[in-house]
């Protein structure tokens, strides 16, 4: 294979894992990244975008990844003026109302890391959908201090 197709090939294979990840219904997931962290941290977390262009309403209901022994859907509560992370059972998706996981808000937990996240690096987290099914998408780890994804 020669420098020109290899390039092309690379390109090729850059773009599908930038455009956006389908379930086997219609859900789609976006914009899919993570924080760097310390060499040493066990834990770390993931946030994305989840929109559900159908016409019934969905419901994310797990994740899991190989960069983890565990991963779990978390949000963000206030309690005597302490911010606490909790454990959901799932996360709502309702038609035509993208659901953004942030900082802050809710975001997949991943626990007993078992690599660090570097900047640069990508991993895959496979979401599972109780209506549209398993959805993977690639994670793009972004700086310590990111706040979003890069564009």
């Amino acid at each position: 294979m020669t420098m020109l197709a290899r390039f092309g090939a690379a390109l090729l294979a850059l773009a599908a894992l930038s455009g956006p990840a389908l379930a086997d219904g219609p859900v789609t997931v976006t914009a899919a990244w993570a924080r760097a962290g310390a060499p040493t941290a066990k834990a770390g977390a993931a946030f994305l975008t989840v929109t559900n262009t159908g016409a019934e309403p969905d419901r994310l209901v797990s994740a899991q990844t190989p960069v983890a022994d565990k991963a779990e859907l978390h949000t963000h509560l206030m309690d005597n003026g302490v911010m606490k992370m909790r454990a959901v059972d799932s996360i709502d998706v309702a038609p035509g109302a993208p659901v953004t996981l942030k900082p802050g808000g809710l975001h997949v937990m991943l626990m007993g890391l078992k690599q660090p996240l570097t900047e640069g690096s990508r991993f895959p987290v496979t979401l599972t959908f109780d209506k549209a099914g398993a959805v993977t998408v690639e994670v793009t780890v972004q700086g310590a201090a990111a706040m979003g994804p890069a564009h």
